[in-house]
Order: structure tokens, then C-alpha cells, then sequence
């Protein structure tokens, strides 16, 4: 791969020349497996989380042996949600490295905002028709949802689930803001500015940990053969059973306070181990999640994730009116689970085409889960070789 000398490129020459070096789209092989199936793994566990402990709270109430069973799953529901932070820390620095902050924005805009705001308007719409959810029907709740302000504003996110995109996009921006004060536009003040912001952040929502936690990850990385090449798949398992055991144990809400509790903090690590020794080439999660059926979850995850409150929802009233969940609950939860998935997966593949692949692709003419392997432009815009950045690559 050729890529100019970064002493030949100025700040605002760089994106395009790394663009132009890595945008050709490749194999599968360019991904990291491990990442691109634990998203799917990860809206997978927060679907069934939804389909189980929704009717555990609205169906089967009053059955308590069916929900105390399906505890442990309601849990896991939240893990997945940590889990794609993780992933999130894991992959998007890297771009944020690659492209100009105008076109990080931008590529970040349409990867995540066309899907987003078409499940948004529908919400809207059907809230105002049922005033369902009135805390979100006002114009205040509205705008801050649509813009990402509802942590401000102390207001819900619009689509269900949407609550975790808003922590996304602030990701992004604490990302490229990160990027461009400490590489591009070096500020001592700005980047000290920027870590106290950052430290309030996470000191008001530490649940961004899991941010913090994948990038420090993706540093090591790209700097480490242990963790990209490493084999260390007995270490990863108690990693893995370890996260398992304590994401199951109880429902958390990562305040401040749940930390008191010595198993959040464990659980917060447990998590950053495994996956800084599933991402591996040679790591168990990659040997496990690499067939078409992960990747294939891998890539609608996103759609996955916002689609399917809906399609439980519909399935759900549908069920209730026609009297289908009876007191047989392992054959009524056989049947809804069943049809849930069906109606769930045909719309969450039309959104995935539709408003998620098509408008980054119409845009930028490449696919979305293209190249990940941009390490060596990145090392290069990073100044390797310098006495600057020689401590990134050791």
C-alpha cells in the first residue's frame, strides 16, 4: 500500500491522500471478525432480552416462575447494549484518524442518522396518534431527540432503544474533537479542556467506560502482536464466563452509586479483558463467529436493534387480541418467539438495504463494512517514526 510521507502532507492534504491509499473496497478477510460478529451477537441479546422480558412485564405478569426465569436474560440485554459501546470505541477511532473532521461528521451522519430519523418520525406520528408516551409528545422532546440533546434536556430519546445512539453520537464527537486538538490542530489548552469535559462525562454516565475501554483496546491493537495475533483462548473464556456470571447476576443502571457494588467495576473490566483478547486473529470469538449467519447478523445489527421494538410491539398486540398467550407459556413463548423473529428479520433486511446501506453508498460509492485494515495510513498519519508518536508504536 503505497502511502505518502506524513512530513509531505499537511493536515487538511492528509484524509485525502489516506483515502485515496485504502478506499478500495476488500475481502472479508479486512475485517475483524471478532468486532463485526459480536455486534450481531450483542442485538441479538438485546432483541431476545425485549422479546422475554416484555411479556414478562406486560403479558406474564403474574407469573412468577416465568419471571424470575427470564431475569438473567432481561440482563443480558444490557450487556449487549456495553458490548456495542465496546465495539464502538474499537472501530471508530481509526476513522476518526482517517478522514477530515468534515467528513468524519459526515460519513457518521449518514451511517447513522437516515435510519434513525425515519424510526424517529414514525414514533412521532404514532405517539401523537396514541399519546402512548406523553413525556415525548412535545415539540422540547421531540427536537432534543432529533438532535441528540436529550441528555441535556432530561427528556427520552424518541425510537425505543435510541437512548444508547444518543451516548453514539456523543461518543463521536468527544472522538473527533480528541483527533483534531491532539493531532491535527495540536492545543495543550483545548486538549485539557476537552479531557475535563470527557471527565465529566463519564463521571455523569460512566456507562462511557466501555468507550473509553475500546479505544484504549484499538491503541493497543494496533500497537501490540499479543493482542492482534495473540492466543490466549483459556484466558478469554474465564474472561467471557466472567462478564456471563456478573452481566446475569442484576439489571444495571452505571451510575456512580452502582459502583459501590465491587461487581460493576469487575464487570466493566471483565468485559474490556474479553474483548481486547477476542478481537485476536487467532482468538477463540473469531474461530466461533466467522460464518455467513454472524457476519450476516454482523451487518443488520444496527437495523436489528432499532427495527425490532416495533416488531414486538405489533406481534406482541397481535398475539394479546387473538388470545394466544394462554397458560401453556412454554408453547405460546415457542409461537410468539417464533413469529416475533419472522416479522422482525424480512423488515429489519428492508431497513438494512433501505435506509441504512443505500444512502452512505449512493453518497460514497463504496460499502459500509469495507477495509478495516488502514493501520499502516494510520501509523503514517500519526507520525511514525517521530519522536512525537514513537510511544503509540512502541
Amino acid at each position: 500500500m503505497a502511502v505518502a510521507h506524513p512530513h509531505s502532507l499537511n493536515s487538511s492534504d492528509a484524509p485525502h491522500v489516506l483515502r485515496d491509499a485504502t478506499a478500495t473496497p476488500t475481502s472479508d478477510k479486512s475485517f475483524n471478525v471478532a468486532a463485526h460478529g459480536l455486534r450481531g451477537i450483542a442485538s441479538l441479546m438485546v432483541f431476545f432480552a425485549h422479546l422475554l422480558g416484555g411479556t414478562a412485564e406486560h403479558v406474564y405478569a403474574s407469573n412468577s416462575a416465568y419471571v424470575a426465569a427470564i431475569g438473567p436474560f432481561w440482563n443480558f440485554g444490557t450487556f449487549g447494549v456495553c458490548l456495542f459501546f465496546a465495539i464502538s470505541g474499537f472501530v471508530i477511532l481509526p476513522s476518526a484518524l482517517h478522514y477530515s473532521p468534515r467528513e468524519f461528521a459526515a460519513r457518521r451522519f449518514l451511517r447513522v442518522y437516515p435510519l434513525f430519523f425515519v424510526l424517529s418520525v414514525l414514533y412521532v406520528a404514532l405517539n401523537a396518534a396514541t399519546n402512548l408516551y406523553p413525556d415525548t409528545n412535545n415539540l422540547t422532546a421531540i427536537l432534543a431527540g432529533l438532535t441528540f440533546l436529550n441528555l441535556f434536556t432530561h427528556t427520552e430519546q424518541l425510537t425505543p432503544n435510541a437512548w444508547s445512539l444518543t451516548f453514539e453520537v456523543w461518543f463521536y464527537v468527544f472522538t473527533g474533537a480528541f483527533v483534531f486538538l491532539a493531532i491535527r490542530r495540536p492545543s495543550k489548552v483545548g486538549v485539557a479542556v476537552l479531557g475535563l469535559l470527557a471527565a465529566f462525562f463519564i463521571a455523569r454516565y460512566p456507562i462511557a467506560l466501555y468507550f473509553v475501554a475500546g479505544g484504549l483496546i484499538r491503541l493497543a491493537y494496533d500497537r501490540y502482536d499479543w493482542v492482534r495475533l495473540g492466543h490466549h483462548r483459556l484466558a478469554e473464556s474465564a474472561a467471557l464466563a466472567t462478564c456471563v456470571f456478573l452481566s446475569a447476576r442484576g439489571h444495571y443502571d452505571y451510575h456512580l452509586s452502582d459502583f459501590q457494588n465491587a461487581e460493576v467495576p469487575v464487570l466493566v473490566a471483565s468485559t474490556a479483558l474479553y474483548f481486547c483478547l477476542a478481537v485476536s486473529r487467532n482468538s477463540l470469538t473469531t474461530l466461533l463467529l466467522g460464518n455467513r449467519l454472524l457476519r450476516y447478523f454482523g451487518t443488520v445489527s444496527y437495523s436489528l436493534y432499532l427495527v425490532h421494538p416495533y416488531t414486538y410491539l405489533l406481534t406482541r398486540s397481535v398475539f394479546s387480541h387473538a388470545h394466544l398467550f394462554t397458560a401453556n407459556v412454554v408453547v405460546s413463548m415457542g409461537a410468539f418467539v417464533v413469529a416475533a423473529g419472522a416479522i422482525t428479520w424480512i423488515l429489519t433486511h428492508l431497513a438494512n438495504r433501505t435506509f441504512e446501506l443505500w444512502p452512505y453508498e449512493l453518497v460514497y460509492h463504496q460499502k459500509i463494512y469495507r477495509s478495516t485494515s488502514q493501520q499502516n495510513a494510520v501509523w503514517s498519519w500519526l507520525g511514525l517514526g517521530t519522536k512525537r508518536f514513537a510511544w503509540l508504536r512502541g
